[in-house]
């Protein structure tokens, strides 16, 4: 296969790569610097903190890009999807493999500043990456599978930055997964009734008219595992109020989704933005006041 990436095409690559809706990228971002921060003690490393976040750019890109790769026959039938670059033929499936590769390849370079156990764990995160765009079309929960390759840069980053990954670790990833596994449903719920008449399968589809229900009992297991993270890493009253902003936006997401309205529905699903930062928020100020302190 010759090289078909050219200037250009450059905007269309853009959109491929959702560089213009960094909401994917963010809710990457957040769970990615809570372990950074609770793996440092509140000081990280600043090329791991510099290397995590182009890595956690690059990835998300690099999985919008498969994504579209593996739904070109699909997004062509949803009228949300159907003008993405691929699906509209601004850009041929081979552009978008090899665009695929090169955003893999810039991760990968930048992972190599890394410790060797960082290295050899990012190969998971580029196996989840590329396995969750294909999973809607075997399994119900492609969002659990979504949760997975968003949450993998929680290990990579402890790996990173403590040379182990402890059982606080994997307690993130959980949580992150559950989080995930929240959000994604929301989004999922706007194009459910399109889903179903194209043969896509979702979480949205899976719990029907209990999606609402499923969703609250997700979003209490994250605030539960929220509190238990507080707790392992010893953090303060602080980090418990962040908790606390995380229960009343999770509340105010079901009050959202109330109607099932796929517009506020769509709301729902970037209000986790907000949720997500809070919680960010809340660690960085809790470490702070202890410096404070300790000076």
């Amino acid at each position: 296969m010759k090289f078909l990436l050219k200037k250009s095409n450059l905007q269309a690559y853009w959109l491929l790569a959702r560089m213009h809706k960094p909401i994917g990228t963010l809710l990457l971002l957040w769970p990615m610097y809570w372990a950074l921060w609770i793996a440092s003690n509140g000081s990280p490393d600043p090329l791991v903190f510099v290397v995590f976040t182009l890595g956690v750019v690059l990835m998300r890109s690099a999985g919008c890009v498969i994504n579209d790769y593996a739904d070109r026959k699909i997004d062509p039938l949803v009228s949300r999807t159907k003008g993405r670059p691929i699906a509209s033929g601004q850009v041929h499936k081979h552009e978008a493999l090899q665009l695929f590769a090169v955003l893999i390849l810039a991760a990968f370079l930048l992972v190599l500043l890394m410790n060797t156990f960082t290295v050899w764990l990012s190969f998971g995160g580029v196996f989840l990456a590329a396995l969750y765009p294909f999973m809607k079309r075997h399994t119900h929960l492609p969002q659990v599978f979504l949760g997975a390759a968003f949450g993998w840069a929680v290990p990579m980053v402890f790996a990173a930055q403590t040379g182990e990954v402890p059982p606080l670790a994997w307690l993130l990833f959980t949580a992150t997964l559950i989080w995930a596994v929240v959000y994604d449903t929301m989004y999922a719920m706007v194009d459910r009734e399109e889903d179903l008449k194209i043969g896509v399968k979702s979480t949205a589809i899976l719990f029907a008219e209990l999606d609402k229900v499923f969703i609250g009992f997700f979003q209490v297991l994250f605030l539960i595992a929220l509190i238990a993270i507080g707790q392992r890493a010893e953090l303060g009253s602080l980090y418990f109020a962040g908790v606390f902003v995380a229960m009343g936006l999770s509340v105010y997401q079901q009050i959202l989704m109330k109607d099932r309205e796929p517009t506020k529905c769509m709301e729902a699903f970037l209000n986790n933005n907000w949720l997500g930062l809070a919680i960010f928020v809340a660690i960085v100020a809790d470490y702070l006041v202890r410096i404070d302190f300790t000076l």
